[in-house]
C-alpha cells in the first residue's frame, strides 16, 4: 500500500482547504484511513479516523465541527475537508491506513509523505 497526499497550501484564518490521499495496492476498503498533523517541535497528532467496511467516522476533540474525512473508494482516495481554519492548525499533514482501528500513530504501517499546510493570521 503506498499513499500520496496532496493539497496543502497557504491559505488565511478562517478560509478552507481540502486534502486527498490516493492509495495504490491493495483495495482500500481494506484498511482503516486516517489523517494526522505534526506541527513544528510537537507530536504526531491523531485528527480523523475512517474505518474500513461501514465508514464510520472519529475525530479527534481539537477538530470535531470543522474537519471532516471522506472516502471515494472507486477512485481509491480519501480526503480531509478543514474549514474555519486558525493559525495554531498549521502543520505537516499526513495520511495514513492499517488494518487496526487505533489512533495511536505509532501502530500504523502505512504513511503518506506529508503536505504543508500553513494558516496566516
Amino acid at each position: 500500500v503506498q499513499l500520496q497526499a496532496s493539497g496543502g497550501g497557504l491559505v488565511q484564518a478562517g478560509d478552507s482547504l481540502k486534502l486527498s490521499c490516493t492509495h495504490s495496492g491493495r483495495t482500500l476498503s481494506s484498511y482503516h484511513k486516517a489523517w494526522f498533523r505534526q506541527a513544528a517541535g510537537k507530536e504526531r497528532e491523531f485528527l480523523a479516523r475512517i474505518s474500513r467496511g461501514t465508514g464510520n467516522t472519529f475525530y479527534a476533540d481539537s477538530v470535531k465541527g470543522r474537519f471532516t474525512i471522506s472516502r471515494d473508494i472507486p477512485k481509491n482516495t480519501f480526503y480531509l475537508q478543514m474549514n474555519s481554519l486558525k493559525p495554531e492548525d498549521t502543520a505537516v499533514y499526513y495520511c495514513a491506513a492499517d488494518m487496526d482501528a487505533t489512533r495511536d500513530p505509532s501502530k500504523f504501517n502505512f504513511w503518506g509523505q506529508g503536505t504543508l499546510v500553513t494558516v496566516s493570521s
